[in-house]
């Protein structure tokens, strides 16, 4: 099943795109990953990225990040990566990776101010927008408390925390996350759920790779992937959708409504939810 319900046809420029693929293609390792990829992005939503292991996830959001070589085109707002100064795109689009590092003896507050890197002129102290940016960041993370600690203090999910201060901090209108809710306990993935719909309510742009399919269907919209295809794209209400993640999975979870929102189960336990009317 192919479904492209939000999508131009290929090769068409989608004019209200934060980024768009066009004919996108990529490989790791000389093994083909990404296979000929047209797909935009809506500006202001936010879009969740779901699929089975070895979709093609990851890859699809470091190729439109402009972290992996690849054929075809990614488009910025309408604009091709390639033609953006590297210090004014990275004011543009930040970016969250999966297992990131940083040194462990830098503190919680350098870590953050790292993502103001872009807006600073070479050798230059941080400004007062510099600074008010990564207080809010940190505020916004709950990592505030321990800015003056050291990263290697902090457990895994207050590391992700500070690194998710650090990509705030940019203050970009697009921000990739490649599984942002890793080692995040129920509540703090709750935090981030709430943060992400902030940014999208201030006009921000979110695209997201996450495992957890019920937080996913929290999106705006959701692209739907297997072995390195989007098999659809639509919105995470729509029946279709729900249809399409189902397929992907082998048909092994179930999409539900419960107390007014979407929630994925595995086949086995599906029938103890009630459906809602």
């Amino acid at each position: 099943m192919t479904s492209r319900s939000s999508l131009l046809p290929a090769g068409a420029v989608a004019a209200n795109a934060a980024l768009q693929a066009l004919d996108l293609s990529a490989r790791l390792g000389g093994v083909p990953i990404l296979q000929n990829l047209d797909l935009a992005l809506p500006r202001a939503r936010w879009t969740s990225i779901v699929g089975p292991n070895g979709a093609g996830k990851s890859t699809l959001l470091k190729a439109l990040a402009g972290l992996l070589p690849h054929t075809g085109d990614v488009l910025l707002v309408g604009r091709p990566l390639a033609q953006w100064h590297h210090k004014t795109r990275a004011c543009q689009l930040a970016w969250l990776g999966q297992n990131e590092t940083s040194a462990d003896d830098l503190t919680v507050w350098d870590v953050a101010m790292l993502g103001r890197l872009p807006h600073q002129a070479w050798l230059s102290p941080p400004s007062p927008a510099d600074l008010a940016a990564v207080e809010r960041a940190l505020r916004a993370t709950q990592a505030w408390d321990w800015r003056a600690r050291s990263l290697g203090q902090l457990s895994g999910g207050e590391r992700q925390r500070v690194l998710l201060a650090r990509a705030l901090a940019v203050e970009s209108e697009v921000l990739l996350m490649d599984e942002p809710l890793a080692n995040l306990d129920p509540p703090h993935q709750a935090d981030w759920l709430a943060l992400v719909q902030a940014l999208v309510a201030q006009g921000k742009t979110v695209v997201s790779v996450l495992h957890e399919v019920s937080m996913a269907l929290h999106a705006d919209e959701m692209v739907v992937m297997a072995q390195g295809r989007i098999c659809h794209q639509g919105a995470c209400a729509d029946a279709t959708t729900h249809r399409a993640l189902e397929a992907v999975f082998d048909h092994r979870i179930e999409v539900h409504a419960l107390q007014g929102q979407w929630v994925a189960l595995p086949k086995n336990l599906a029938v103890k939810v009630p459906h809602e009317h």
